[in-house]
């Protein structure tokens, strides 16, 4: 017997439900695996009574299956409730993606109002709220001195992409070969080490900031070395204009096995104190990101 769904969802369960499904359809959950709530709620970072309400959804959908005294495990069929919910307004991880991909492709303006977001995307206000902090948080929008909010200043089309890219293979293929450039070889092998974690993680299990966030990292890191302070803003301010860029990216191509191993190539060359070598590599690598994006 299945269990029934709640007569009125609240957004938040509805969000969740779907979020869940989501990780269901990519395999983050095997057939049969227990769920709990407590386990959920920490995932999800939210309290168990709305996972309880999303666990009630899933159930009544056959995503996964409720027996007495024992719980919810995952259905066989888990793998088709990516469509979840049709007409019940985007996730927040749908509508971060819709309003990064939106920015990009310049489909949002520069600046916006909650209400605008509202009538737009058809997203729960709670939904929308939970996005735009997301987005603030990870550097992509910001509040304005007025009203409403507006995206960070970024890369405003594929000519000043193209142009970013070009710039920065002169300016980081360089770098590597300053005079002053010193490694330290600590946070060299940190940085190894991070790569190393995030090539063996999979799609469910990467988000576009994790990605962006140790790229950006392995970019400066190697500026720093440099020991050139103009080379080193000048990645820092290329780091922040690409940011939504480079989201979008992550969505579209999901390279970031491919480009974090042509870091570990660098890195590589770079404990074998072949500057030459690396700055090859990085300007090959610069050029297949280009060609990609």
């Amino acid at each position: 017997m299945s269990t029934a769904a709640p007569a009125r969802p609240t957004p938040l369960q509805v969000d969740l439900a779907r979020h869940i499904a989501e990780d269901l359809a990519v395999g983050r959950y095997s057939p049969g695996e227990h769920l709990s709530e407590e386990t959920l709620a920490a995932a999800y970072k939210v309290s168990r009574t709305p996972v309880r309400g999303a666990l009630r959804l899933l159930a009544a959908q056959g995503l996964i299956k409720h027996r007495p005294n024992s719980g919810y495990t995952v259905a066989e069929n888990a793998g088709s409730g990516a469509a979840l919910f049709e007409g019940a307004g985007p996730t927040q991880n749908e509508l971060y993606r819709r309003l990064i991909d939106d920015r990009a492709s310049r489909g949002l303006p520069e600046t916006f109002t909650e209400r605008e977001l509202l009538q737009r995307y058809g997203a729960p206000r709670s939904v929308l709220a939970k996005t735009l902090l997301q987005l603030s948080a990870d550097g992509l929008i910001e509040k304005r001195k007025g009203h409403g909010w507006q995206f960070a200043p970024s890369l405003e089309s594929a000519e000043a992409l193209s142009e970013s890219y070009r710039f920065r293979m002169t300016i980081e293929c360089a770098g590597l070969l300053e005079p002053t450039f010193r490694v330290d070889k600590p946070a060299l092998a940190r940085m190894r080490a991070a790569h190393e974690a995030l090539i063996q993680r999979t799609d469910a299990d990467m988000s576009a900031t994790d990605f962006f966030g140790l790229n950006a990292s392995f970019h400066e890191l190697l500026a720093r070395f440099s020991g050139n302070r103009y080379i080193l803003q000048a990645v820092q301010q290329q780091n922040q204009l690409r940011r939504l860029e480079e989201h979008a990216a992550f969505y579209r191509d999901a390279r970031f096995v491919n480009s974090s191993s042509e870091h570990l190539q660098i890195i590589e060359a770079l404990e074998s104190d072949d500057q030459e070598w690396a700055a090859q590599l990085m300007r090959r690598h610069l050029k297949a990101s280009l060609q990609a994006s």
